[in-house]
């Protein structure tokens, strides 16, 4: 592909994560821990892909910045149509971007069904927070 029709993929991406163009000749070093998050999903959408993977998205965030990467995945993913599998054990952002959830447990699906049903699901209770029901015999 020709390096200016790139540059406006990559400008047209950026605007759509809330970044100006002066963000795409940043260097990395240059951008502060929201904006490196904003620019690696631009670049993960540069293709319109139909799947996109996230790891940990809001790693790192404070809580406002990370509601934010949660509303631009939402954003998104309704927008375009494509699937999103994230792994995270940030339990807000599950809700925040989740229609479906699966808990891994040693390598293996403990639980999976609709965001809504998880907070009454007997194997999230533990990594929810809730106590667990304690047997008294």
């Amino acid at each position: 592909m020709p390096d200016r029709k790139a540059r406006a993929i990559a400008l047209e991406k950026l605007a759509r994560v809330g970044l100006g163009p002066e963000t795409a000749d940043l260097m990395p070093a240059e951008l502060s821990g929201g904006m490196a998050k904003r620019a690696g999903l631009a670049r993960a959408i540069a293709d319109d892909p139909s799947v996109i993977f996230f790891d940990e998205p809001t790693t790192g965030l404070d809580p406002i910045r990370a509601r934010r990467i949660n509303d631009l995945i939402r954003g998104i993913v309704t927008e375009t149509g494509a699937t999103a599998i994230t792994i995270t054990h940030d339990m807000d952002s599950v809700r925040a971007i989740g229609d479906r959830v699966a808990l891994l447990q040693e390598g293996r699906i403990a639980w999976d069904g609709a965001v809504a049903a998880m907070d009454s699901a007997p194997p999230l209770a533990e990594f929810l927070g809730r106590p667990r029901d304690i047997d008294a015999t």
